[in-house]
């Protein structure tokens, strides 16, 4: 078995509107498909970097994590670039994690919509 490491995770998730409830419930389920898919528990998450679109602004993903007990995990926004034709209302996170898993072995979750950003890991269509 490797020894443990500080590695990326990678997700995403599209948001059918900028409202507060939406925000959270698409967060939410983001962060659990995460950490289930990579056997993680929430112990094992260093921090997580929350990237929204220009057009999501009715809440903090942060605020729905600590609503299901990421109290203690560190995070942080921005806003992604608006570069035109780029997927709308999308939510990224790239979390920090400590796992004896290889780079090879991380599974990069991108839900719903979000999939066409990375077909090559989903198997979605471009």
């Amino acid at each position: 078995m490797n020894a443990p490491r500080v590695r990326g995770v990678r997700g995403a998730i599209a948001v059918d509107a900028d409202t507060a409830e939406a925000i959270a419930a698409a967060t939410q389920r983001l962060l659990r498909a995460m950490l289930e898919r990579n056997r993680l528990d929430l112990d094992d998450v260093a921090s997580a970097l929350f990237s929204l679109t220009p057009d999501l602004r009715a809440a903090f993903p942060a605020h729905a994590a600590r609503a299901i007990g990421w109290s203690h995990v560190p995070m942080l926004h921005c806003t992604e670039v608006d570069v035109p034709g780029a997927l709308p209302r999308c939510i990224r996170v790239l979390l920090h994690v400590t796992t004896a898993l290889r780079p090879d072995e991380i599974a990069h979750v991108y839900l719903d919509g979000a999939a066409v950003l990375r077909p090559d890991l989903t198997g979605a269509q471009a």
